[in-house]
C-alpha cells in the first residue's frame, strides 16, 4: 500500500516542452534536427537544458523513445534495447543517454553498427569535452551542439516560471532572490531544487540574503581535477601570470583553490612560470616560486595558501622574458638535427698520456689567465658554423645580461684568428 504520492520534483514538473521554452541557448540553427534526426552530442554544464532539448527533439519525432543514464545501466541494458531493435527492423529509436562520458570504451563500441545501419539515433548529454571522452569512431558519426551556462537573467526566468506554476512568489527579498541566481552558478536544476524547498515554506515574510545562506546550501563549483575545466582554470592562471595581470592571476588562484584544487599543483605551475615566461629578466622569480611550494609542504593550508599568493603577486608583476624558454628549443633542435659531431681536440679533457700525444686539449686557452678572464675562444664543433640561440630581452636582469653579450660578441670579433 503506497501511503504517500510520489510528486516528481518541481524541475522536472515545468520541464520545456517547446524549444522556445528553453532559455539561455541560441538554438535557431538547430531548427533543421527536427526535420533530418542524426546522432547528437549536446555538450554543456550542468542543468543548462540538454536533457529537456533532447525530450523535445524526440517528442516532435514521433519515434520510439528511450531514456538511460551511463551512469546507471550496464552493456545488458543497451543489448536489450538492441534485441528489440532487431525484432523490429524498420522502426527507429531514439536513445537518450546521460552522462555519456561514463560509457567505457566497449561500451561505446556497441553503438556503432545500429549508429550505422541507421537503426538507431544516440542522444548523449555530457559536461565532459567529448574530444576527450568520446571515442573517435563514436564522435565522428555525431553531430556536437554546444550548451551555454545559464547566465542570472536566464536563472530569474526560470524562477518566473516556477512562480507561474505553483501560483505563489517566492519568499525572498530582491537582494536574496539576486543571490539564488548568483550561487546557483549557471545551473537550472539546482535553482529550481532551491526554489522547490522555498515555496513550498508557509510563510508570509520575506528572507533576507543572510537567511537564505544558511537555509540553502552554496552549490560546489564545478570542477573536476580530471576534466577540462581543470585545464581551462589553470591555462588561465598561467597567462594572467604571463600577461602581468596581477589581480586576474590572484582571482583564477583562488577559483581553484575554492574549488579543491591541490595548492602544490598551483605551485608546481609557478615553478613552470618562471622558468618559461620570467627566465633570467628576474632570476628571484623561480627562487620564490620554489620557496612557496616548500612552504606549503612544511605547513599546509591556510598559511602555506599565503606563500603561494605572495609567489603569485611576485611573479606576476615580475619582468618578463622567454629567452631562456626559446634558447632552450632551438639548441635542442640543433643538437638533434646534427648528430654526433666530434667535440674540438682542443676542449677534451687529457687526463693521460696518450690523450696528450693525441693533441687532446692543445691550443686551449685557459680564459682566467687572459685579460677580463674572456679569450673570445670557440666552442662548437669544428664542422657546426658558430650559433646564437640566446637573445636576451631589454627588460629586468637580462638587460645586464645582453650588456655583457655585446661586450664579449665586440672582443671575439675583433680577434684575429691564430
Amino acid at each position: 500500500m503506497q501511503l504517500f504520492e510520489q510528486i516528481p520534483p518541481l524541475a522536472d514538473r515545468i520541464r520545456p516542452t517547446e524549444l522556445g521554452q528553453l532559455v539561455g541557448q541560441s538554438l535557431e540553427e538547430q531548427v533543421s534536427l527536427f526535420e533530418t534526426l542524426q546522432p547528437l552530442i549536446l555538450w554543456g554544464p550542468p542543468g543548462s537544458g540538454k536533457t529537456s532539448f533532447a525530450k523535445i527533439l524526440a517528442k516532435k519525432s514521433g519515434l520510439r523513445f528511450e531514456e538511460t543514464s551511463a551512469v546507471m545501466y550496464a552493456t545488458a541494458k543497451f543489448r536489450s534495447i538492441f534485441d528489440e531493435l532487431s525484432r523490429d527492423p524498420s522502426g527507429k529509436t531514439i536513445i537518450l543517454i546521460d552522462e555519456i562520458h561514463h560509457l567505457n570504451k566497449s561500451q561505446q563500441d556497441i553503438f556503432l553498427p545500429h549508429l550505422e545501419n541507421g537503426s538507431l539515433i544516440l542522444i548523449g548529454t555530457t559536461t565532459e569535452n567529448p574530444s576527450f571522452e568520446l571515442r573517435p569512431a563514436l564522435l565522428s558519426r555525431c553531430k556536437v551542439i554546444v550548451f551555454n551556462r545559464l547566465e542570472v537573467e536566464d536563472l530569474e526566468k526560470i524562477l518566473q516560471r516556477a512562480e507561474e506554476f505553483v501560483r505563489k512568489e517566492m519568499p525572498l527579498t530582491p537582494e536574496a532572490r539576486l543571490h539564488l541566481c548568483l550561487m546557483s552558478d549557471g545551473d537550472g536544476r539546482y535553482l529550481l531544487n532551491r526554489a522547490e524547498e522555498l515555496l513550498a515554506m508557509n510563510t508570509l515574510e520575506k528572507m533576507s540574503t543572510e537567511e537564505l545562506l544558511k537555509f540553502a546550501p552554496r552549490r560546489a563549483m564545478v570542477y573536476d581535477k580530471s576534466s577540462e575545466e581543470h585545464y581551462n582554470l589553470i591555462s588561465a592562471f598561467h597567462k594572467s601570470i604571463r600577461g602581468s595581470d596581477v589581480d586576474a592571476a590572484l582571482y583564477w588562484t583562488n577559483r581553484m583553490l575554492t574549488a579543491g584544487e591541490n595548492p602544490l599543483f598551483i605551485a608546481r605551475r609557478l615553478i613552470r612560470a618562471a622558468s618559461e615566461d620570467i627566465g633570467l629578466a628576474d632570476p628571484n622569480a623561480l627562487l620564490q616560486a620554489v620557496a612557496a611550494h616548500q612552504v606549503y609542504t612544511m605547513l599546509g593550508s591556510p598559511e602555506g595558501e599565503l606563500a603561494i599568493t605572495n609567489a603569485v603577486i611576485y611573479m606576476a608583476t615580475a619582468p618578463k622574458s622567454n629567452a631562456g624558454y626559446m634558447a632552450y628549443g632551438k639548441s635542442k633542435k640543433c643538437a638533434e638535427s646534427n648528430g654526433s659531431l666530434p667535440t674540438p681536440k682542443k676542449i677534451r679533457n687529457a687526463p693521460t698520456k696518450l690523450m696528450k700525444e693525441l693533441e687532446y686539449g692543445g691550443g686551449y686557452i685557459y680564459d682566467h689567465n687572459v685579460e677580463n678572464a674572456f679569450s673570445g675562444d670557440n666552442f662548437f664543433p669544428d664542422e657546426l658554423p658558430r650559433q646564437q640561440f640566446y637573445r636576451p630581452v631589454e627588460r629586468g636582469f637580462e638587460r645586464e645580461i645582453k650588456k655583457r653579450l655585446d661586450w664579449w660578441d665586440k672582443i671575439r670579433s675583433s680577434r684575429k684568428p691564430q
